[in-house]
């Protein structure tokens, strides 16, 4: 079964050494040489995340004259941010839930406070 490109970019991205990847080469080119210098994992494993990357549309390989350089392809990536717009709408109702909860906690605390120091100069009034 062949998987959606959705899914293919959001199982690149779930490594944080891809990631990093992509973090690197949205500055320019680079060769596996130059990705690999980082990180603690030999040039094969870094060519093994490329391949990765490159099956999900993210990155693409080309030679120029010895090298072989990689370079990012931030196409796939404004797909996922369009998809995850899709929820937008339902984190901003949460968090103006979450604002209005916290309001009437304070407005609630401040009441209470009130109370405390009505009472504690009633109490000194008595004395």
């Amino acid at each position: 079964m062949v998987a959606d490109r959705l899914s293919l970019v959001f199982g690149a991205l779930a490594d944080p050494i891809r990631r990093a990847i992509l973090t690197r080469l949205a500055e320019g080119e680079a060769t596996v040489a130059e990705l690999a210098a980082p990180f603690s994992v030999s040039q094969p494993a870094i060519s093994r995340h490329l391949k990765v990357l490159e099956n999900a549309g993210l990155v693409s390989r080309a030679r120029r004259a010895t090298a072989r350089l990689s370079r990012l392809e931030a196409g796939p990536l404004r797909e996922v941010t369009t998809w995850l717009a899709r929820y937008q709408r339902f984190w901003d109702e949460s968090h103006e839930r979450l604002d209005d909860l916290l309001a009437a906690l304070q407005v609630g605390q401040e009441e209470d406070s009130g109370r405390q120091q009505a009472a504690a100069a009633k109490g000194n009034d008595d004395e």
